[in-house]
């Protein structure tokens, strides 16, 4: 079998013409800045989410630089967050000047570990930023609980985590502000870069408003240094489209995730640590990431029988050679470095089959008996 890692085009077939009569309505209205579609799928995703306010933003690195400047980091502030991530969540921290100070995850969930969270913090923390890793939530409850009595902010990362929940509250409303990305990879992806902030803060909304059109409220006139990161229609309108589908979607990566449980389950592969789903959590399978010995051979064997696989994330921030100055050295933060030496990533969309995923199973399998 070929079986990639995902597989965009049979998502896009189930919706092509209605995607393409978006696509041409917008062509037509000639309008292609923010606009009223952009309004539309902001005023959506926040019902979506629950928030009050939703920010359509150019990417989802943009949203985590814009809620930054609009808690107020700037020059010697630090910010705390994790070095299992992707680059952009300490980039847009480093771009505004600021310090990324880091803390280890928890082994199970890959999360922040809360408990190591207090003890990193000085009096020049402004602000947290949870990652919401592979589709679902971090502890928020203990997070904002230390967050409330030293009187910083937290932004939630949600870039891989839209519909994720926690204790019956979805990610976007579970800090000051969150951000997503709609890279055409996630789960709910458009054709391009795109982003959005959200939060339940009408001054925090209307700050980022304005800060993504160059700081300005009126035409010409800037009351801020921002920057340009406005959502465009042509994305607004994809994304309209799938919207409605994401629940649906959703749900079919967990029941593919329920069924590798019990496809591992049944072929005894001790050697394969699943996923952890975390307590109170809502996942929703951004990724199905597992923990292997051997996991760079069993990559190239699943390559070599056509399974597509990736390796999220193989170096910790804090081992990246722009982070140097920072002081961090390897065995600093000893399960972020583990996560990254062990773990990969394997299908998980919505539209595999049964067959595809027993295969993937029947191939790992393979693997461990010829090793």
């Amino acid at each position: 079998m070929n079986i990639p890692l995902l597989d965009l085009k049979a998502q896009y077939q189930s919706m092509r013409s209605e995607i393409l009569a978006a696509i041409e309505a917008t062509c037509d209205e000639q309008g292609f800045i923010l606009g009223p579609r952009v309004v539309a799928l902001e005023q959506a995703v926040a019902t979506y989410v629950g928030s009050a306010h939703a920010v359509g933003v150019a990417s989802g690195s943009d949203a985590l630089l814009l809620a930054l400047m609009a808690l107020g980091v700037k020059a010697g502030d630090e910010v705390v967050t994790v070095p299992f991530t992707f680059f952009a969540t300490a980039g847009a921290i480093s771009r505004l000047g600021a310090k990324p100070v880091f803390i280890d995850i928890r082994p199970d969930t890959f999360n922040m570990d809360p408990g190591l969270l207090e003890r990193a913090m000085t009096g020049r923390t402004k602000a947290i930023i949870p990652v919401h890793l592979f589709g679902q939530c971090a502890d928020m409850d203990a997070i904002n609980e230390i967050a409330r009595r030293r009187k910083v902010g937290v932004i939630e990362d949600a870039c891989q985590a839209i519909g994720a929940g926690r204790n019956g509250r979805r990610a976007g409303v579970l800090g000051d502000l969150a951000c997503f990305s709609f890279f055409p990879s996630k789960n709910l992806g458009g054709f391009g870069d795109a982003g959005m902030v959200t939060t339940n803060d009408q001054a925090l909304a209307e700050s980022i408003a304005m800060l993504r059109v160059h700081g300005s409220r009126v035409r010409y006139v800037h009351e801020a240094i921002g920057i340009n990161s406005r959502l465009d229609a042509l994305q607004a309108a994809v994304l309209l489209v799938k919207l409605k589908r994401l629940d649906q979607w959703a749900e079919g990566r967990r029941r593919n995730a329920a069924r590798y449980v019990q496809l591992f389950a049944e072929a005894k592969l001790d050697r394969v640590t699943l996923p952890v789903l975390g307590a109170h959590n809502f996942h929703v399978f951004n990724q199905f990431t597992l923990r292997v010995q051997k996991r760079d051979e069993l990559r190239n064997y699943l390559k070599e029988n056509g399974v597509g696989t990736e390796v999220y994330y193989p170096l910790p921030l804090h081992l990246q050679n722009c982070y140097r100055d920072l002081g961090y050295v390897k065995g600093t933060f000893p399960q972020s470095e583990r996560a990254a030496e062990e773990v990969f990533s394997i299908p998980i969309y919505a539209e595999l089959t049964d067959e595809q995923l027993q295969y993937v199973v029947q191939t790992i399998a393979a693997f461990y008996r010829k090793h």
